[in-house]
């Protein structure tokens, strides 16, 4: 498929940021109703359902976010001003949904527009479920919505979490499947040419590259490496400390593949529950010299281009804008097809 990069005026100014949509001061009471998602319910787990996910997502992924929700939560405040002003330009009216929503900071931005979200932590869901946010568990690559569901869609700082390429794929096909005809998908994802290169050198590179559809049990060798405890805004993805030197098993140069470090301050007190078992069955660690149980999170960070040749493998949508923001590229589409 033939992708054509064209910019629409209504989504003019969404890199410079100089034009916003001013709210429109129509009623929520002339809006359709919609289904309503009973937000007392507790949601768990539902890992053992997710068959084809990969070993290493499972346990450096999911496991991790699950046991650092609240904490993770704490610092997820700031918006994305790009995010904001993509959000902020959509009709009135427009239901957007939030794939990988984490804590829903993104859910209700927009006040002329209904907000849902998913994400595959059930800690997570619950805190969005705790505020009376519309979300469920769900996996990034088997939605469960219908066909042309919602009018927009975005997935912010989610693609890198997945392990494989088609699963990468997958993931994005099922956001322009889920969005009707004329609609958009923000897509956003680390970057590996990030803005301060040194950052790299501080993260932990794996091994090896796993293999395209990889579900074994074992967890990568890595050289370990102490990192410092740091309160990370979502706009400074930061993560400070030791630099990794003459490391053996890959080439820094070449290798997208990456744990970054969560330090979770022994204060909190999710360390006696989940991160105690962690510790015990070395899915985490203790610093006790940063007075943290230190989680692991897989990553892997997309080179200039590799998101623009991934959704090129998608049929049914065309790529209208594409920018690089604060270390993450960024792609929007609009689906072409219902």
């Amino acid at each position: 498929m033939i992708f054509a990069l064209r910019r629409f005026r209504r989504l003019r100014g969404l890199c410079t940021m100089t034009e916003q949509v001013p709210k429109d001061s129509i009623s929520h009471e002339d809006f359709p109703v919609l289904p309503q998602i009973t937000t007392k319910t507790r949601y768990t787990s539902s890992l053992s359902k997710v068959q084809a996910t990969p070993e290493i997502e499972k346990k450096y992924v999911h496991s991790v976010y699950d046991a650092i929700a609240p904490h993770f939560s704490s610092t997820r405040y700031a918006k994305w001003p790009k995010v904001q002003t993509f959000l902020n330009t959509l009709p009135t009216g427009s239901l957007v949904l939030d794939a990988g929503c984490g804590n829903g900071k993104y859910l209700g931005l927009n006040p002329n527009c209904y907000f849902i979200g998913c994400d595959i932590s059930a800690p997570l869901i619950n805190i969005c479920a705790d505020k009376g946010q519309e979300v469920l568990v769900a996996d990034a690559v088997n939605l469960p919505y219908r066909t042309s569901y919602s009018d927009a869609a975005i997935s912010i700082a989610v693609l890198h979490h997945l392990s494989t390429a088609s699963r990468r794929k997958e993931a994005v096909a099922e956001l322009i499947r889920v969005v009707k005809k004329g609609g958009l998908v923000l897509i956003t994802v680390w970057a590996r040419e990030q803005e301060d290169k040194s950052l790299i050198t501080k993260w932990t590179p794996l091994s090896s590259k796993y293999s395209e559809e990889w579900i074994g049990s074992g967890s990568p060798k890595t050289r370990r490496s102490s990192f410092s405890l740091e309160s990370i805004q979502e706009t400074e993805e930061n993560v400070s400390g030791e630099v990794l030197k003459d490391f053996p098993f890959a080439d820094e140069k070449i290798t997208q593949e990456y744990f970054v470090p969560w330090h979770l301050p022994y204060h909190r007190v999710e360390v006696s529950g989940a991160s105690a078992n962690a510790v015990e069955d070395g899915l985490a660690r203790k610093d006790d010299n940063k007075g943290a149980v230190v989680y692991d999170r897989y990553y892997h960070v997309f080179s200039e281009g590799e998101l623009e040749r991934l959704v090129s493998g998608v049929d049914g949508a065309i790529v209208v804008d594409k920018f690089y923001d604060k270390s993450n590229w960024c792609i929007i589409l609009e689906k072409t097809s219902s």
